[in-house]
């Protein structure tokens, strides 16, 4: 009986042992788990930056390129309103004259 006791009382502790051990394991795997997020994380905004870096003189091209585009294309309407009021100017405002004081 002593020694049935005995025995019970080392597997409980064989058992809390273990379960201490695998408890251990578990909360080290979850900082490894999370230093490896970290770590991963920073490795990918570090080559984003890379990228970003990389690919800014071309992206800043092709946004002046585009603005010349937009800015020729206002240049040459406004060139345009402009003769178009040139060469109506008068005949405009005797006409809106004309409306207002008919109204």
């Amino acid at each position: 009986m002593q020694n049935m006791i005995k025995e019970i009382v080392e597997m409980d502790q064989k058992a809390r042992e273990i379960t201490e051990a695998a408890q251990q394991e578990k909360i080290s795997s979850e900082k490894e788990i999370a230093r490896r997020r970290e770590q991963i994380r920073e490795e990918y905004l570090t080559k984003a930056r890379q990228r970003i870096a990389l690919n800014e003189p071309q992206e800043r091209e092709a946004a002046e390129s585009a603005w010349k585009l937009v800015e020729a294309r206002q240049k040459e309407i406004s060139a345009r309103l402009d003769a178009q009021y040139a060469e109506n100017g008068a005949r405009w405002a005797r006409q809106l004259a004309e409306r207002v004081l008919k109204a």
